[in-house]
């Protein structure tokens, strides 16, 4: 099995995986910060799922699995499942992300080239409720003396600063995306979909290569109730958590319905009354709630699907928002619980990030949008040996270019409904690009 950083999996794996999960100790202030496992992590590709002090970082590949097409979400189940077959596991936690872990990220549209990839790292450091760990992967052979965090972690060095930061437009321009949300608008009042989800991207140039500890560092402080993400070239902080799966148990958090920030508490409450009251808004978030409460149906005995929506605030915007749960319906026999990955390709593309319906508004965005989203509004995250795990939607976010370490997509996304006006949805991109935009400056 090839481990080399862009070549896919041909093949089996070639001798068994041996994993090793043991406590460690991370020095912490009595508030543990983000920042506590993100300073773990050297420049090299380092992989990150962090949010209010807990998570998973991790560096180095043990194992590496690229997928493409419709069949992405359920390619990439196989080969993650070939590779536990293979793997001799010594967990001495037993929480949720230690043991075998992969990291995953996925394009949105079934044809973009940018397919799918699953990291299995070589180190992987969690916390989780006060508790740390230290997993190692290897294929030495045989199991060998108790891993110690100061003989595998990089070596220590700060983040270096991006530099000046220049951008320019993307596939299309500020003001033709007026356009593009112009033909959104008559589709809909023409009855060809009623909701769609459209995107924006912006390039921007850095001084020097990008250090992306520097940006997850700047994220992670700024956004801390985003879910704080590093995947394979995507980074970003994401407020939305399509799915975590954990003991028969399911949790998605539906995002649909904006307003920007004024920066002044007592207008942003009124804002929040506003965003909390409106009619466009309200449909906007119904769409979305709905779409995830169907496709979570068929894998549920029980849910719970909120009435009204809570007011998300952010730092650069609020949103309204739903906490779908659900409660797994038991196996039979020798069955087993869907995997947090299967859960997330039923889900993807909620109509949060595409529109409503499915099949209408991905055609829709095709036709006018004007660009390949690659894993833009696509799912990332991580799972597990026993298939929990959790997935967001990789929004907010930047696309690193594998070749020039200087230049980054960036990109923005709006949904789009029949009261839409298309100022407020390029003014709304445009707070939406803010969260990158700090994490760069």
């Amino acid at each position: 099995m090839s481990t080399s950083p862009r070549t896919p999996v041909t093949g089996g794996v070639p001798r068994p995986l041996l994993v090793r999960t043991v406590p460690c100790d991370l020095p912490s202030g009595d508030a543990p910060d983000a920042a506590d496992l993100l300073d773990l992590l050297g420049p090299d590709a380092p992989l990150a799922w962090v949010r209010r002090g807990d998570g998973l970082v991790a560096w180095g590949e043990a194992v590496r699995v690229e997928v493409r097409g419709a069949d992405r979400f359920a390619a990439a189940e196989r080969a993650w499942q070939g590779v536990l077959r293979h793997a001799i596991v010594r967990d001495e936690v037993r929480l949720p992300g230690t043991g075998p872990v992969a990291f995953g990220s996925f394009a949105f549209d079934d044809d973009s080239p940018a397919g799918g990839v699953v990291v299995v790292p070589r180190v992987v450091v969690g916390r989780r409720d006060g508790r740390t760990w230290l997993t190692t992967v290897s294929t030495a052979g045989e199991l060998g003396p108790v891993p110690r965090l100061c003989d595998v972690v990089p070596p220590r060095t700060a983040p270096v600063a991006p530099g000046d930061v220049t951008y320019t437009d993307g596939a299309v321009d500020a003001e033709a995306w007026l356009d593009v949300v112009a033909r959104g608008v008559a589709a809909i009042r023409a009855g060809e979909v009623d909701k769609v989800v459209l995107a924006r991207d912006v390039h921007a140039t850095t001084e020097h290569p990008l250090d992306v500890r520097w940006a997850l560092h700047r994220l992670a402080d700024r956004y801390r109730s985003c879910w704080t993400f590093s995947v394979d070239g995507m980074i970003g902080a994401t407020p939305e958590l399509l799915v975590r799966s954990e003991r028969g148990l399911v949790t998605s958090r539906v995002l649909a319905g904006t307003i920007r920030r004024t920066g002044d508490d007592d207008a942003d409450m009124g804002r929040a009354a506003i965003l909390a009251h409106s009619s466009k808004d309200l449909e906007e978030h119904e769409y979305a709630v709905t779409s995830v409460a169907r496709a979570l149906a068929p894998f549920c005995s029980s849910s719970n699907v909120p009435d009204v929506p809570f007011v998300l605030s952010l730092p650069n915007v609020l949103h309204l928002a739903s906490d779908v749960t659900g409660v797994l319906t038991a196996p039979q026999g020798d069955e087993a619980h869907p995997s947090s990955l299967a859960l997330a390709a039923a889900l993807h593309p909620t109509a949060a990030v595409c529109g409503t319906p499915t099949q209408a508004a991905r055609a829709l965005i095709s036709r006018i949008e004007g660009m390949d989203r690659g894993r833009y509004a696509g799912p990332v995250g991580w799972f597990g040996a026993d298939g929990d795990g959790e997935w967001g939607i990789a929004l907010r976010s930047a696309e690193l270019d594998p070749v020039d370490p200087r230049r980054l997509r960036l990109f923005a996304g709006c949904g789009v409904v029949a009261a839409s006006d298309p100022a407020a949805e390029l003014a709304e991109s445009r707070a939406k690009l803010d969260p990158m935009r700090h994490a760069l400056s």
